[in-house]
């Protein structure tokens, strides 16, 4: 039985490889990103690729930038695959000390990537937190504007933390003054 061709961005699974999205269609094979097991070519004649989400092919071309950009936000939308976040290079083995002014009382150090991760975390839960509002049945538009506005005040309140992130693509970003 002949299927029908997929686009890049369709949703598939695999029976060994598991999850995976669409990058790139050629004459005779798919290239797919797998969660676990990376880019695999697979012959498009392969029966049991299993569909889960079908997008048209396009009739234009697509950029890499632009495919990277779907990619990383279905596996953000579809899966609770955290993305790698690298600390900067200026910080890794260092560590953050906590000094009370009263000098009786002990200090604390902890390792500076103890410190990025649990970041990194709260910035991951952030954006889960910004998901869920947004596709929320039960807030209208307006609750889910007044909560996106708290949590872009929050972003901005962590902005300060930008400086451990090893690329800007990373950052937090608040509020733009005017």
């Amino acid at each position: 039985m002949e299927r029908k061709e997929l686009g890049i961005g369709s949703r598939v699974k695999h029976k060994e490889y598991g999850n995976g999205v669409i990058i790139q269609t050629k004459l005779d094979y798919y290239m797919i990103v797998f969660i676990d097991f990376g880019q695999r070519k697979i012959a498009k004649s392969y029966q049991e690729l299993e569909i889960i989400d079908d997008l048209e092919p396009a009739d234009d071309l697509i950029s890499l930038e632009q495919i990277e950009y779907l990619l990383i936000n279905i596996l953000r939308k579809f899966s609770d695959i955290q993305e790698t976040v690298t600390i900067a290079d200026k910080w890794k083995n260092g560590k953050i000390i906590f000094e009370p002014s009263d000098k009786s009382l002990k200090g604390y150090e902890m390792p500076m990537d103890t410190f990025f991760h649990k970041i990194v975390m709260v910035r991951d839960r952030l954006r889960v937190m910004e998901q869920r509002i947004n596709s929320s049945e039960k807030l209208d538009d307006a609750e889910k504007i007044d909560l996106q506005q708290y949590i872009t005040r929050i972003y901005g309140s962590l902005t300060s933390f930008n400086v451990l992130f090893k690329s800007k693509l990373d950052n937090f970003i608040g509020e733009k003054t005017k």
